[in-house]
């Protein structure tokens, strides 16, 4: 029994559920630092107006406040890829674990094209469709149900080639391939999908680097299952390798983002020219730069005491599905009360995608607030939030029906 190394993760018997606080509360950070996005959309004058990331219109806090959002999707991503190898040690087999990503991932899918798109717009266009972040996840755990019979370092390379060579295929339009132009579309390139019938499907979310980005971190997490002190010093050099990665290939303009940053009017706005890499899709410089940092962070996380200091944060990343699907109807809501309280009236918060192009013909010119009322409506959702989080955490945690692992 000396042999025993207590911070190893043993394998648990089927319905044991070991936990390992650092990545629920990694996940919960990022969980609700995504919020602060969704609130700005909502709430911001900006938002109306222009992107966050147009260095020709924004300012150093505005794009800061999306920039931070940055970190969200794929750390999510990458977490889940890790969440089920870890799965493999409460007793799943690889079949078991396929079929549950299989049918968790068209489970996503389905909430994004359906609950999602009602609670982003409170109406029932059925006219037009978004496939993002929980499209694009759904469909990567679909992608992750195959790739988990495959040997583990194949797993890996798989994740290298798809985030580190997607670039590469930056050049080549839908239309190269004929009548599977589609298809490639999903894969790689963002923009508006025809369905036939006047429907349209926005890629927002291309699959190719989120499915690498999953299968990075199902590989991730055999790293997970080494003692406390081998595992966090392996995931620190590995972040620091990332995040080094990222900086030299930036400043070199060589590779790996389809934007070269540039010289611009300040030195503060060459630092935001330097940050502002791709996301739709990710490029390789986008995903260095978000994973490469969490993965220091994660490393630094990994100590006993963090845990007991950041409950609440753990308590929002052990349930963050069901926070995701409860905050966008909230702050929607709240953006309700906002509009009926000043106006009198708030039909632009039931407009669908297509009034979104004439958006600051929809919106009144002075709706909205500046960034700081942004982070007090956003403190307001996570305080909202937090009792139901609790609640359901601790529901899961006392019973093992099915249908709690879909969500």
């Amino acid at each position: 029994m000396s042999n025993v190394n207590p911070s190893a993760i043993p394998v648990m018997p089927a319905g044991v559920r070991p936990r390992l606080d650092q990545l629920d509360l990694l996940r919960g950070a990022v969980i609700v630092l995504m919020a602060i996005d969704h609130v700005r959309d909502f709430f911001s004058h900006a938002a109306l107006s222009f992107q966050p990331t147009d260095l020709t219109q924004t300012y150093p806090t505005l794009f800061f406040t999306r920039w931070i959002t940055h970190f969200c999707a794929p750390v999510f991503c990458f977490l889940a890829g890790t969440g089920a190898f870890l799965s493999l040690s409460r007793g799943k087999t690889k079949a078991d674990l396929a079929k549950f990503l299989a049918t968790r991932g068209l489970w996503l899918v389905f909430l994004e094209e359906t609950f999602l798109r009602f609670a982003w717009t409170f109406n029932f266009d059925l006219q037009n469709f978004d496939a993002a972040t929980l499209w694009a996840l759904g469909w990567s755990m679909v992608a992750l149900a195959a790739l988990v019979f495959l040997p583990l370092r194949a797993i890996a390379a798989v994740a290298l080639i798809l985030i580190g060579g997607h670039n590469l295929l930056d050049g080549v339009p839908p239309e190269a391939f004929g009548s599977f132009a589609w298809l490639w579309r999903v894969l790689h390139v963002e923009g508006p999908l025809p369905l036939g019938g006047g429907v349209t499907l926005y890629i927002a979310y291309p699959l190719l680097p989120w499915i690498g980005a999953m299968a990075a971190g199902y590989a991730f997490g055999a790293l997970m299952k080494k003692s406390r002190e081998e595992r966090r010093r392996t995931v620190l050099w590995l972040g620091l390798a990332a995040t080094a990665l990222f900086l030299i290939l930036r400043a070199s303009n060589f590779y790996g983002d389809p934007q070269p940053w540039s010289v611009q009017k300040s030195s503060v706005f060459m630092t935001l020219s330097f940050l502002n890499c791709q996301k739709y899709p990710p490029s390789l410089l986008y995903l260095l730069m978000t994973l490469g940092p969490a993965l220091v962070v994660l490393a630094l996380l990994d100590r006993e005491h963090f845990a007991r200091m950041a409950q609440p944060i753990i308590v929002f990343g052990r349930v963050p599905l069901f926070f995701y699907l409860l905050h966008f109807p909230l702050i929607h809501l709240l953006a309700l009360v906002y509009s009926f309280a000043k106006y009198g009236e708030a039909p632009w918060l039931f407009a669908g995608p297509a009034a979104w192009n004439d958006i600051l013909r929809v919106y009144p010119a002075d709706f909205g607030f500046g960034l700081p009322g942004v982070y007090a409506v956003w403190l307001v959702v996570v305080l909202m939030l937090y009792p139901a989080c609790v609640w359901f955490s601790r529901l899961k945690q006392r019973r093992r029906d099915a249908w709690l692992s879909y969500f």
